[in-house]
């Protein structure tokens, strides 16, 4: 159902409720990715890449834009992701 189609809160919170198990599942399957990228690299210091990181900030805020999301809070939300992801990977090389 589109947004403008919903007749009352109630259908909005069935909506956003199922937009956000589906965000939840694409964001547990990125996860796995991340978690596989720690265990191809050799050192902590591999979890920050610089040029990576621009990259995908570029493409998520050229995507919000295009979907009508605010750029700037796509880019919020990535950077947050990313920086657990470069944590989480620095962790786990520092034990490896």
């Amino acid at each position: 159902m589109k947004p403008q189609d919903c007749p009352s809160m109630t259908e909005v919170r069935t909506e956003i409720d199922r937009i956000d198990r589906a965000l939840v599942d694409l964001l547990s399957e990125r996860w796995g990715y991340v978690d596989r990228a720690w265990q191809l690299k050799s050192s902590p210091a591999e979890a920050t890449v610089p040029w990576r990181i621009q990259e995908v900030i570029d493409k998520v805020r050229a995507h919000a834009e295009e979907g009508g999301m605010p750029p700037s809070l796509a880019e919020a939300l990535w950077r947050q992701i990313i920086g657990w992801g470069i944590q989480y990977e620095e962790e786990k090389l520092g034990s490896k």
